[in-house]
């Protein structure tokens, strides 16, 4: 299967071959939402609601209350619920979560959401380079790029923009592909994953 290649300045450059074995996974919505699912509520530090007091303390001849955030109002905090603290992962094996792994990759480039670029490189060394980069892709809401290790220098100049995570290629992971609404890979980053996982 065929996919346009793009350089930083939003331009088309080529017409790469992509491996269907990595790229065009067909769907497995089960075996994806095992390896993703986290279980998180949220305590009365949490939620939202405001602070103040709902009523004084005495003379109302109703109960005292100090917060509308109290786990028992409706709407309130949870007590004791799972939290994102605990572990609740299950144990997946290899070959089930690189099969998710490709699975989400390929979800995101049949919905157009997964770019390719010749490669992630800030040319001044500037932040604002990587961001007038991602804006001349067309790029909007949150987005993961994943770098080479030849471009992990660039991880510098992307920490600091809001809404952009940047991982190495080899930390590929399916919660960070399906938290964010675009992925962005180098020609290097593709040939890494298609010698990985082929």
């Amino acid at each position: 299967m065929k996919t346009i290649v793009y350089n930083f300045e939003g331009k088309k450059v080529k017409d790469i071959e992509l491996s269907e074995a990595v790229f065009n996974v067909p769907l497995n919505t089960e075996l994806l939402h095992e390896v993703y699912v986290i279980a998180h509520t949220k305590g009365r530090g949490e939620v939202a609601g405001s602070g103040k007091k709902p009523w004084k303390q005495k003379g109302t001849g109703r109960a005292r209350v100090g917060s509308v955030r109290s786990p028992i109002w409706r709407g309130g905090g949870i007590v004791f619920g799972p939290t994102k603290d605990r572990n609740f992962k299950k144990k997946i094996n290899k070959k089930a979560n690189a099969k998710a792994i490709l699975m989400a990759l390929s979800e995101k480039l049949r919905s157009e959401k997964l770019i390719i670029v010749d490669k992630v490189e800030a040319m001044n060394k500037k932040t604002r380079d990587i961001a007038s980069g991602l804006n001349s892709l067309k790029l909007r809401g949150s987005i993961l790029i994943n770098l080479s290790e030849a471009e992990k220098d660039t991880y510098l100049y992307s920490r600091n923009i809001k809404n952009v995570k940047c991982i190495p290629v080899n930390n590929l992971n399916v919660l960070d592909i399906l938290n964010h609404k675009s992925v962005v890979l180098s020609e290097e980053s593709v040939k890494y994953l298609e010698k990985k996982y082929n």
